[in-house]
C-alpha cells in the first residue's frame, strides 16, 4: 500500500483549477435581466458549495442578499465580482 504525498504546489494548481473552472461556469451563464437573482440552490450548484457553506458565507457578509417572504436572493454580478476581488495570483488578490 503506497501513500500519496500531496505539495504545496499540488494544492496551489488545484486552486487555480478549480478558480478557472468556476470562472468558466460564470462566464458560461447568461447575463440577461431574466437570471439576474439566483436562487439559493442555483448558487450552491454555480460555486459547488454545501447549504451550510453558502450560510456561513452569507451570516459572515461575504455574499450579499435580499430576502423575499422567506426565499433569499443573490445578485449574479454581486457573486462575480465577488470572485474577481479574491482572486489569488491575480491584480485584484487581497
Amino acid at each position: 500500500m503506497s501513500a500519496t504525498v500531496l505539495t504545496i504546489e499540488d494544492l496551489e494548481a488545484f486552486k487555480n483549477q478549480l478558480l478557472a473552472e468556476i470562472k468558466s461556469l460564470l462566464a458560461s451563464l447568461p447575463t440577461n435581466s431574466k437570471q439576474r437573482w439566483l436562487k439559493s440552490h442555483q448558487v450552491r450548484r454555480l460555486l459547488t458549495i454545501s447549504p451550510g457553506t453558502l450560510q456561513h458565507l452569507r451570516i459572515t457578509g461575504v455574499i450579499p442578499f435580499t430576502k423575499l417572504g422567506g426565499v433569499i436572493f443573490y445578485d449574479l454580478e454581486d457573486i462575480q465580482k465577488i470572485l474577481i476581488e479574491r482572486k489569488i495570483g491575480g491584480q485584484s488578490s487581497r
